[in-house]
């Protein structure tokens, strides 16, 4: 039987980003128990494949015997994707900002993971709110996604959040909790180990909003007691959580300082060399 968001939303009501219940009856782990994750979202940008290689290998540059050891990558637009590949080399990632859940045939404009795969690319994201907003991208479609990474041999980035109106109503750990289960309906434990959560508040991405680092680790809590719930503590704990929403060289240090915050997913910094380089070399 499907559930409407409403009833699920019903249903979940106990599963606030605030619940004493579910953020209290486990004990948040230590990012020292999960390797950081720093990435970083082009989107639409940039306009050439010149200031693309450029961009790419100035920031490589920036990671060094002296960075903090941790798992980077970049998600960049289909076309700049193997150029932006020979740029950085081996000193971080590069992955795909979408999929499209169909392997072959008459879907214009779509890339397949085998296509991704084909080309060295190991990587990609689903369920980023821009995808869900304005390409109107569902729960289902966003899952249809992340079954499919999955299924070629690649690791996936779930992007989920709430809401500025949801967010007021103190609906965050229902939403994250809804999208949670339903984006990784079909995802195995065993398969969880190539899943990264990243944790976006709408009302955060490209406005220069950030969520202090209490609210987004109170958040973060959350969503790894929903990870326990539908896997195991274990699950829970080995499972990166990233925070996404208008991350900065001066935001970074704090919120890489809370126990269940793993890294971060940075849009407009990512496209500033030296902003990035300083979220990479963050110190916590």
């Amino acid at each position: 039987m499907k559930l409407s968001a409403v009833t699920l939303l019903s249903i979940l009501g106990s599963v606030s980003a605030f619940a004493p219940s579910l953020i209290g009856s486990r004990a948040s782990t230590h990012l020292d128990a999960r390797k950081p994750f720093i990435s970083g979202n082009w989107k639409l940008n940039p306009q050439t494949r010149e200031e693309a290689v450029s961009l790419a290998t100035d920031i490589a540059g920036k990671i060094t015997d002296s960075s903090p050891d941790a798992d980077v990558a970049l998600f960049v637009p289909y076309v700049f994707l193997e150029s932006a590949m020979g740029a950085v080399d081996s000193k971080l990632m590069v992955g795909a900002e979408g999929v499209c859940p169909e392997v072959k045939g008459a879907f214009t404009g779509a890339v397949s993971t085998s296509m991704l795969d084909s080309v060295g690319v190991q990587w990609a994201l689903a369920g980023h709110s821009e995808r869900r907003m304005i390409f109107g991208e569902t729960d289902d479609l966003i899952n249809a996604q992340c079954l499919k990474i999955i299924g070629q041999g690649m690791s996936v980035m779930l992007c989920i959040g709430e809401s500025e109106s949801e967010y007021e109503q103190n609906l965050a750990g229902n939403v994250c909790a809804i999208q949670l289960r339903k984006g990784l309906n079909g995802i195995s434990k065993e398969q969880m180990d190539r899943v990264v959560i990243a944790y976006e508040p709408v009302w955060a991405i490209g406005t220069g909003k950030v969520a202090t680092p209490e609210t987004a680790q109170s958040v973060h809590a959350s969503c790894r007691a929903i990870l326990a719930e539908m896997y195991d503590q274990e699950t829970a704990d080995a499972t990166r959580i990233l925070y996404g929403g208008s991350v900065t060289p001066e935001s970074v240090d704090e919120l890489m300082g809370q126990p269940d915050i793993d890294g971060a997913l940075v849009g407009g910094a990512s496209l500033d060399c030296e902003k990035f380089g300083r979220i990479i070399n963050f110190q916590a």
